[in-house]
């Protein structure tokens, strides 16, 4: 004789077994997708960051080149002034790109620099009175400037 609660007790236990293996595979499986929504939140945080700290490095490479673009410009021209009429120089100086405006106001040059948090304004002093008819160019690339001594001022021609 055959026990009869046997092949019921079994086929439940089957039954209960599948259903805690589904379980553990979808818990598996939320966890995995828990884990690669951590990694990937890192991951596009990191891109985030590099790119504020590269326009930052950026905006201050081009203040950089902009300083030296005009510190140049106007030790060449106090040297020339300084030397007495009719001294002349010829400069090549680089200007970096991002320059909105350069204004040549007798004793100032008055630059406006794009940057990535807004407009940057700057204003160089000289102890020379600087004049030009034509003005600096703003487009990007090497610059060759002409500084002529006159008697009272520095004529700029580009």
């Amino acid at each position: 004789m055959k026990k009869r609660g046997t092949p019921i007790l079994t086929s439940g236990l089957m039954k209960s077994e599948e259903q805690l293996a589904k379980s553990k595979r979808s818990q598996a499986g939320i966890e995995y997708l828990i884990v690669v929504g951590f990694i990937t939140f890192a991951i596009m945080s990191l891109f985030a960051i590099s790119y504020v700290y590269s326009s930052m490095t950026q905006d201050k490479i081009r203040i950089n080149q902009v300083e030296s673009f005009v510190n140049q410009l106007i030790n060449s021209a106090e040297s020339v002034f300084f030397a007495g009429e009719p001294s002349e120089t010829q400069i090549s100086l680089y200007l970096p790109n991002g320059i909105k405006s350069i204004q040549i106001n007798s004793n100032n040059i008055l630059i406006v620099i794009s940057t990535s948090s807004g407009d940057n304004v700057r204003e160089y002093a000289s102890r020379v009175d600087l004049q030009t008819t034509t003005g600096i160019s703003t487009s990007e690339g090497v610059k060759k400037i002409t500084l002529k001594a006159r008697e009272n001022y520095v004529e700029i021609i580009h």
